[in-house]
């Protein structure tokens, strides 16, 4: 597979490597080497699939020219979910496939469905309530996280007495039906992610850490994988369905 990547980050170095260690695929542009180059258009002319990793000022546009060309994309970019129904559009419009996700990590994919299974126990057996946090590096754009955000989802579809997320500071008591999930940002932290179990009777803890990026990249290869051929708008939770 032919593989164009726009961002050329942390994320974008780890893609390359991966890409490059395969033996199958081949990276055929690169965009925004630095931070005042333009968008590779001939190169992603010759490109399969195209993987996103920017940051959420420049996405949307970048998509709308991507799209525009025919192409296919993986967007592992976060923070533009404001924009959803627009990209949907474009995408829809274009006649192309497009598949993003708040993780890219095949474990945290696994822990979201652990998280959800234990949700719907919790909420049926014993007076549980539920809570979560998260931990990222210092240089972390977004706060909660993507993945934050998205377990806090799983978690108000599965546990029917959480309605509502408060990821801010609370100074007053928690109402029966938030869902409180905070966030610290310090040191080098990949991430990390808790949901906390609690009852009278006992506590359960489910956590995921990411030790490195590779996780990441390894899970965004995959979505290549599974959207190369496809037309349509998905989520990375179309590859975990069982």
């Amino acid at each position: 597979m032919q593989i164009a990547l726009i961002g050329y980050g942390k994320m974008g170095h780890e893609l390359e490597n991966l890409i490059n260690e395969s033996g199958v695929h081949q990276v055929v542009s690169v965009s925004y080497r630095n931070p005042d180059e333009d968008l590779d258009k001939e190169g992603i002319k010759k490109a399969d699939v195209v993987i996103d990793f920017t940051s959420p000022e420049v996405v949307v546009n970048t998509t709308k020219e991507v799209v525009g060309m025919g192409k296919n994309m993986v967007i592992g970019t976060t923070g533009w979910y404001d924009q959803m129904d627009e990209v949907k559009d474009l995408v829809e419009k274009a006649g192309v496939g497009l598949v993003y996700a708040q993780n890219f990590s095949i474990g945290a994919n696994i822990f979201f469905k652990v998280v959800g299974f234990a949700s719907q126990l919790a909420s049926k057996f014993g007076s549980y309530d539920v809570a979560g946090f998260e931990i990222h590096h210092t240089g972390k754009k977004d706060s909660p996280s993507g993945t934050a955000k998205k377990i806090a989802q799983v978690i108000m579809e599965n546990f029917p007495g959480k309605k509502k997320l408060e990821t801010g500071r609370l100074d007053r008591q928690i109402e029966k039906d938030e869902l409180h999930f905070a966030s610290l940002r310090a040191g080098r932290n990949f991430g990390y992610h808790e949901v906390i179990f609690d009852s009278a009777a006992d506590e359960i803890k489910l956590s995921h850490t990411a030790h490195s990026r590779r996780g990441f990249a390894e899970g965004a290869l995959v979505a290549a994988e599974f959207i190369k051929d496809k037309k349509g708008f998905y989520t990375f939770d179309e590859v975990f369905k069982i």
